[in-house]
């Protein structure tokens, strides 16, 4: 464990707002765990902030002593970005404020906050900001990465409804990034991860949603998987707005509104969201059905804080998790026969795959306009999510994992999406942005973190 001199922590406890936890502090061995318990590292200090300047003065503190800085949001991070042996953690989970303008429509977040903390917040106003899948993730993390979920069809990923940012570079300078203050910056930050400070404050642009979406998930057997897909694959071209459909290979949970006989079954499921009009969505459904009958359905109206949170208990804190990503076109039959051979092989029922659709407001922003490691044409987002209730599952689920990515990512499109790289291996991170954004990005870097002090991610060398 590094040794730090008392006197060295007393001052920065004198600066700084929050506590500073030591390991033989009372709450240490609690503080210090993450979302992933495949993750376990004991940090030298963790230093829970509570204004931007508490994150200053721990940054500056970092330098000084030559700490590995580790930055916690929600935890969230799939391969443990948000906590370092023997360093520092600079947790933002105290910053978890949400204030919302409903008239102008805009909301200030904290860089700790969680997705559940803006949805509460919002959903009061009828409005929301586009956000992930999980309530109990991140806000910071999942938005420096790009952040996508239900609405992006609908309003964009998380990063094109970002309006500002606080943020702390690397010399402890707190500053304000858009489109009128250190734009490139702004830039980078929108898309770039976590390279380039720590970002203690969001401004969101909201879109009028719910309360009340109307949700279908309808489910087939692996043996219909390639029928399914055919059926997805025709279904996007022609799908309005106020619709969106996630698909995803999984195993049917042992939830009331599934017959006992298909508990655990390995198959494919639309999930099928609708943010408009209830009798649209029911004719959809209806198309669907009489397409291909599924094995069961549940249809139901819900608010949309209910949708925001339906898969928040099979991602529930402690599963030692392992995931990869990767874009995909379309469901061709070559990329239908990797992904229809592949699911049933995996041995949790927790462990599936998603397809997100990237299209509609996604497609309608610039290329060149933010950082986001993906271009903008209509296309699958991929995650291949090993979630395993016990450890012993890990290293088998992590190989189907493996083995399933390089078998489908034969079939993809060039970059990925830094928010789903588990290892993100310096060559793997530049094809991500491709040669000329990532040559911006390293650019921007050199100003705003020249001795990469913020690397504990899907990292961007300074030019």
């Amino acid at each position: 464990m590094t040794l730090l001199a008392g006197e060295d922590i007393a001052d920065l406890r004198g600066v700084m707002s929050g506590p500073v936890i030591q390991p033989p502090d009372p709450g240490y061995e609690e503080a210090r765990l993450v979302w992933n318990a495949n993750i376990n590292r004991r940090p030298a200090l963790i230093a829970r902030c509570e204004s931007a300047a508490d994150v200053s003065a721990a940054v500056q503190f970092a330098t000084r002593q030559g700490l590995e800085v580790a930055v916690r949001g929600g935890a969230h991070s799939m391969s443990g970005a948000s906590v370092v042996d023997e360093g520092i953690v600079i947790d933002l989970s105290l910053m978890n404020a949400v204030s919302v303008d409903p008239g102008e429509k805009r909301a200030r977040v904290g860089g700790g906050a969680l997705w559940q903390n803006v949805d509460a917040a919002t959903q009061a106003h009828g409005l929301a900001v586009p956000g992930g899948l999980i309530s109990h993730t991140g806000v910071a993390g999942l938005t420096l990465g790009g952040g996508m979920g239900w609405l992006t069809r609908r309003a964009g990923l998380s990063i094109d409804n970002l309006l500002s940012a606080e943020v702390v570079t690397a010399d402890g300078e707190v500053c304000r990034a858009s489109e009128v203050e250190n734009p490139d910056l702004f830039w980078a930050i929108r898309g770039g991860g976590g390279n380039f400070g720590v970002v203690t404050e969001f401004e969101f642009r909201l879109h009028e949603v719910g309360p009340m979406i109307n949700l279908g998930l309808l489910f087939w057997t692996a043996d219909r998987g390639r029928e399914v897909l055919e059926v997805a694959r025709d279904l996007f071209p022609t799908l309005p707005p106020d619709i969106n459909i996630v698909v995803a290979g999984m195993s049917a949970p042992p939830a009331p509104f599934v017959p006992e006989q298909y508990h655990f079954v390995p198959g494919f499921a639309l999930v099928v969201t609708g943010f408009g009009d209830a009798e649209e969505h029911e004719a959809l459904l209806k198309r669907i059905r009489t397409t291909l009958p599924p094995a069961f359905e549940s249809v139901s109206p819900m608010p949309y804080v209910a949708l925001q949170q339906m898969l928040d208990e099979s991602n529930a804190w402690g599963f030692h998790c392992y995931e990869k990503g990767l874009y995909l076109q379309d469901f061709t039959s070559e990329a239908v026969s990797v992904i229809t051979e592949h699911l049933p092989q995996k041995a949790s029922p927790l462990s599936l795959v998603l397809f997100y659709r990237l299209d509609g407001a996604y497609s309608a922003v610039a290329e060149e306009a933010t950082a986001f490691s993906g271009e903008r044409s209509p296309r699958f987002a991929v995650f291949i999510v090993a979630v395993c209730p016990t450890p012993e599952m890990f290293v088998p689920e992590r190989e189907w994992v493996r083995t399933f990515w390089d078998d489908l990512n034969r079939h993809g499109l060039t970059g990925s999406y830094i928010n789903a790289m588990n290892e993100a291996s310096s060559d793997r991170v530049q094809f991500a942005y491709g040669p000329e954004k990532y040559a911006r990005l390293a650019m921007i870097k050199r100003t705003y973190d020249p001795n990469n002090v913020f690397h504990r991610n899907a990292n961007i060398l300074p030019a």
